[in-house]
């Protein structure tokens, strides 16, 4: 169902996707929006290494979307180093697919919520972060992704430069 990437040679190994996703701070979540429109939008996230996790309002478009079909498409991009002399950019990145559900059971969601929180605050106090949860727990709605498909894939110039590093750290 899912296509096979055409260069596998810059394709990503599966540790280095996991990097990708845990390092991230922001993706693009696309769904089938209005109209027929795609509709994309950037998103902060976690990745428990199973699946991924969003936070919205408890209406909008996002949900709107999702209630019509929940299968999406998520990307983030680790590096895009424009190299203006070669036109062209060194990048690295990965996209998943999936189908998106709204947690509605109040475990699920704390859990969902408290991974979030621990990713973007990881230094703050547990008592802070229940705090917060709690003050912005009733308009909170949350979104957990389950993956049916993730690669990922950089510019085949970080190749070059990682099998250099390897001849080199072998000598």
């Amino acid at each position: 169902m899912f296509r096979e990437m055409r260069r596998k040679r810059q394709a990503l190994c599966a540790d280095e996707i996991s990097a990708v996703l845990h390092k991230g701070t922001s993706g693009v979540l696309a769904l089938y929006g209005d109209g027929g429109y795609p509709y994309a939008v950037p998103i902060s996230y976690a990745y428990d290494g199973k699946k991924l996790y969003f936070h919205c309002a408890q209406s909008g478009h996002k949900l709107d979307a999702i209630g019509r079909n929940a299968k999406a498409s998520f990307c983030v991009i680790d590096q895009d180093q424009i190299v203006p002399e070669k036109y062209t950019s060194y990048f690295r990145s990965v996209i998943v697919f999936g189908t998106i559900r709204v947690l509605e059971d109040d475990s699920e969601k704390r859990t969902a919520i408290e991974k979030l929180a621990l990713k973007y605050a990881p230094d703050d106090t547990e008592g802070n972060r229940k705090k917060a949860i709690e003050q912005g727990w009733k308009p909170l709605c949350m979104l957990e992704m389950n993956i049916e498909h993730i690669s990922g894939k950089e510019a085949i110039e970080l190749i070059k430069k990682k099998q250099e590093k390897t001849t080199k750290d072998n000598r």
